[in-house]
């Protein structure tokens, strides 16, 4: 493997870590972009490319997220309840968002990740978070709450936390505590998406070598290592130093790489 490609996969997962124990949002928003465009650039074929890279974007969130998890944990920011009670929607989510995801082509996922991204960012950019009006649902609402976040997770390979700490937040949870929160929510949406990608690749013709299902392992092997990193620094910070700034700046980001991810994919 070029050694130019070793170093781009070690700072996509350098970044998508670093920025998911910060924020609690899942690396899929930096990986799934910039696997996109690696993977094009290898010549993989064009109608898995971004199938591909959905796979092993949510691959490499079971182990970031049990790497950001442990840091949140320490600081007592983990709403372990919450999690459990979100845990079986969450499943039952990725596992339907996948079976769909595979099933779309690599245009129309495109549109549907570019518009997510832009949700995200917006909401980012405007420093907007839905005011905290209520408290917690009981076990019947987080089941469906998981559900739906899962469905949506699976879509775009990406933790949750788009949605995690904006509903947990809006629902009068503390800030750290969602993100926290949100960070261990990502592990049960990589296991249901990751079993989804992985089962619905199986035995599909024309993969690159190196994959399993949708999953590309030599990408994936690369991106672990710096994430894993990563990931704890991230969370410390976020109980260490105001993140206003570091969103904005994130969104930013994934402005440049969804716009960069769509010219990839439709360029002439």
């Amino acid at each position: 493997m070029p050694f130019d490609l070793i170093t781009a996969y070690l700072l996509t997962g350098g970044v998508a870590g670093f920025f998911a124990g910060l924020l609690g949002v899942g690396g899929g928003v930096v990986v799934v972009p910039a696997l996109t465009i690696l993977f094009a650039a290898q010549g993989f074929p064009e109608r898995e490319v971004l199938h591909l890279a959905l796979g092993t974007s949510i691959a490499t969130i079971l182990f970031t997220s049990l790497s950001s998890l442990r840091a949140h944990h320490a600081h007592r920011a983990v709403l372990w309840p919450v999690v459990r009670r979100l845990t079986p929607g969450i499943l039952l989510g990725t596992l339907l968002g996948a079976q769909l995801a595979v099933r779309v082509s690599s245009r129309g996922l495109a549109i549907f990740f570019v518009a997510f991204m832009l949700f995200v960012a917006f909401q980012m950019i405007a420093g907007r978070a839905p005011k905290p009006g209520r408290v917690l649902p009981g076990r019947v609402g987080l089941g469906v709450a998981g559900g739906i976040i899962g469905a949506f997770s699976s879509l775009a390979a990406i933790g949750g936390g788009a949605l995690t700490v904006p509903f947990l937040v809006w629902c009068n949870v503390r800030t750290q505590q969602a993100i926290g929160t949100s960070a261990a929510v990502g592990l049960p949406i990589a296991l249901g998406g990751t079993a989804g990608y992985v089962w619905n690749g199986w035995g599909h013709d024309g993969l690159p070598a190196g994959s399993l299902g949708f999953v590309h392992l030599p990408a994936l092997a690369i991106i672990l290592i710096a994430s894993v990193l990563a990931a704890p620094f991230g969370a410390r910070l976020a109980h260490r130093l105001p993140i206003v700034v570091l969103r904005r700046i994130f969104a930013g980001l994934l402005l440049l790489l969804s716009v960069k991810m769509l010219w990839s994919l439709y360029a002439p």
